[in-house]
C-alpha cells in the first residue's frame, strides 16, 4: 500500500484519513494537523520521512507563485531540510491544472442553467496566494477583485487588475515572505471560530467567491444566496454551513472523498506516490497524465 501523508499546521478538527484504489494500487490519504505548531510539524516530517511514499505540505507552501516569479517563504525552508527521503509536494505542482479543470466543469454546468462565467464578478480573497486561480478566473471572463489588503492587513483597498497584483507581489513579497506565517494567515484552532462578517460590500457585489476556504469563511456573511464558492478543502460541516447560508454552488478543485475534499497538497502527494520515478524527474506533463487517467475530477455541488 502507498501512503500519502499531509502534515498541516492547520487545525486538527479538519483531520481525515481514507483509502482509495488507483489503477489497482491502494493508497492511504491522510491529513494530520498540528494546531499551528510548526515545530511539531517538523517533528512529524522527520518521524515519517522514508516511512511514507510522499508528504503533502498543508497550511503552508514552499513559495508563492505570482506570474512567472516565485517568492519562497522562509519558514517553509525548515520543511525542505526535514524531508530527506520521501517525496514532498505543497500543491504548487498541480493547483494550476486542477483549477483550470474545475472552471471548465463549472462553465459547463452553468451553461445548463443558461449562465456563463463571462462577465461575472469574482472576489479573490488573496490573489498573491493561489495567483493561478485569480488568473484562471480572468481567463474565464470574470471581473476579478483581489482583496489581499483586506484579508491579510485589514485595509479596505480592493485591487481591480492582475497587473496590480503582480506589482504588489514584486514590491511586498520579498519582505513579507520572511515573516512568520502566522502573521499572515489564520492557523490552528483560530480556524474553528465562527465567521465574523466583514467586507460585506465585496462579498455581496460578487457572483463568485474564490480562494482558500479558511479565508473565505473567516468573514463570510450570513446570506450567500445565488453565489458560487470556488475553493480547495471543505469538510462535511463546511458544506452544511454553506447550505444554511443559501449558497447556490460549491466548487472544490479536488474530488470529495468520504464527505471531505482534500487540499491540493494531498492530491499532489498522492500523484507523487503513484509515480515510479524520482521526484526530480517529475514534470507537469506527468501530473496531467495521471490527473486525466484517474481521473481527478473537481466536485460541483448545487446546495440551493
Amino acid at each position: 500500500m502507498k501512503r500519502a501523508l499531509s502534515v498541516s499546521i492547520g487545525s486538527t478538527s479538519r483531520d481525515h484519513t481514507t483509502r482509495r484504489k488507483f489503477f489497482g494500487q491502494e493508497v492511504e490519504l491522510s491529513r494530520q494537523g498540528t494546531n499551528g505548531d510548526l515545530d511539531k510539524a517538523i517533528e512529524m516530517y522527520k518521524a515519517y520521512d522514508g516511512k511514507v511514499d510522499a508528504f503533502g505540505v498543508g497550511g503552508l507552501e514552499f513559495y508563492l507563485g505570482v506570474g512567472d516569479k516565485r517568492y519562497y517563504l522562509r519558514e517553509a525552508k525548515r520543511i525542505r531540510k526535514a524531508v530527506q527521503i520521501s517525496k514532498v509536494g505543497d500543491g504548487n505542482g498541480v493547483k494550476g491544472l486542477l483549477v483550470k479543470r474545475a472552471l471548465i466543469a463549472l462553465e459547463e454546468h452553468l451553461n445548463t442553467e443558461g449562465k456563463t462565467l463571462r462577465g461575472m464578478k469574482a472576489m479573490k480573497t488573496n490573489a498573491v496566494d493561489r495567483y493561478v486561480m485569480a488568473a484562471a478566473l480572468g481567463e474565464a471572463g470574470c471581473e476579478v477583485t483581489a482583496c489581499d489588503f483586506m484579508f491579510a492587513f485589514g485595509l479596505p483597498i480592493p485591487i481591480r487588475s492582475l497587473a496590480s497584483v503582480r506589482l504588489l507581489a514584486a514590491v511586498l513579497l520579498p519582505v513579507i515572505s520572511q515573516f512568520p506565517f502566522h502573521w499572515l494567515y489564520t492557523l490552528g484552532t483560530e480556524q474553528d471560530k465562527a465567521p465574523e462578517p466583514k467586507w460585506e460590500k465585496y462579498y455581496q457585489e460578487s457572483d463568485v467567491l474564490a480562494g482558500d476556504f479558511i479565508s473565505i469563511r473567516t468573514h463570510m456573511p450570513d446570506d450567500l444566496s445565488g453565489k458560487i464558492v470556488i475553493t480547495n478543502t471543505t469538510t462535511a460541516e463546511n458544506v452544511e454551513e454553506l447550505r444554511q447560508r443559501n449558497l447556490h454552488i460549491l466548487v472544490t478543485t479536488t474530488p470529495r472523498l468520504e464527505g471531505r475534499s482534500f487540499g491540493t497538497n494531498v492530491m499532489e502527494a498522492t500523484l507523487l506516490a503513484l509515480m515510479d520515478k524520482p521526484q526530480s524527474e517529475v514534470t507537469e506533463a506527468d501530473f496531467l497524465d495521471l490527473i486525466e487517467r484517474i481521473p481527478l475530477e473537481p466536485n460541483i455541488e448545487v446546495l440551493n
